[in-house]
């Protein structure tokens, strides 16, 4: 892991740039007042957008953590930001969005080739990520897991064994398959959900949800669209971590 650059906030926390191998991504942890000795760990999924257009969200979501004694780390997913295009993703985007405009259904064929290539190269590469940060100094376990793409969550949370619990945002499209590798899911989950979002299936959130095998687990149902996820709807998950990874 080679750290590019190094910003002290000004509530303390340490916000480093990193690459590991080709995955670029952001570490932030706590000041040394809010640390334990060896700091839990949260892996912050961002959505498929490019870290710079959601960095906003994604370092308020770290401040928050890091006040809590939470090291928290990103990375730029596979196809976003400078990364390589993923053709058989941007295909399907214009297949979306085609359908959409046209008021006609999303077939589960777009769906899957929307969101199985993230799913299939993301996962390897947190793994990857995740064995580099747990070998720096002040930074321990247990692992969190938080955000979306919902997908990348459960198939995280099914072969990872280091993560612990996991916050997942129910805002985007669910393979068929997926609902299979939810079942398998035993981990502590609480999961979000707009229950307005223009842009997600409700119903199919509901049944995912439906289908976790966790004998933990809570859904956080909240009026508004998929950016307007109340305050008190984050306090509760931070507060589901601190329960969980202290």
């Amino acid at each position: 892991m080679h750290f590019t650059s190094e910003h002290l906030l000004d509530d303390g926390v340490l916000e480093r740039a990193f690459t590991l191998g080709e995955i670029p991504g952001i570490l932030w942890t706590p000041a040394p007042a809010s640390a334990s000795a060896s700091a839990p760990l949260i892996l912050l999924s961002p959505p498929p957008l490019g870290l710079r257009t959601a960095y906003p969200r994604l370092a308020a979501r770290a401040r928050r953590s890091a006040a809590d004694g939470f090291a928290t780390a990103t990375i730029e997913l596979p196809g976003s930001g400078d990364r390589p295009r993923l053709p058989a993703a941007e295909q399907a985007v214009a297949d979306l969005r085609r359908a959409m405009r046209a008021g006609e259904p999303v077939s589960d064929e777009i769906i899957d080739a929307l969101v199985l290539p993230l799913v299939d190269k993301s996962v390897p590469e947190w793994r990857t990520v995740l064995d580099a940060l747990l070998a720096l100094p002040g930074i321990g376990g247990p692992v969190g897991y938080s955000g979306g793409v919902i997908s990348i969550g459960v198939r995280l949370a099914v072969v990872e064994p280091r993560i612990s619990a996991a916050v997942l945002f129910a805002g985007s499209f669910v393979p068929r398959v997926m609902f299979e590798e939810a079942r398998q899911v035993t981990i502590p989950l609480h999961v979000l959900l707009q229950w307005d979002d223009e842009g997600n299936d409700r119903q199919a959130a509901l049944d995912l949800f439906d289908a976790f095998g966790s004998k933990e687990k809570t859904l956080h149902a909240n009026m508004g669209g998929h950016t307007g996820v109340p305050q008190h709807a984050g306090d509760a998950a931070a507060r589901f971590f601190t329960r969980h990874l202290k």
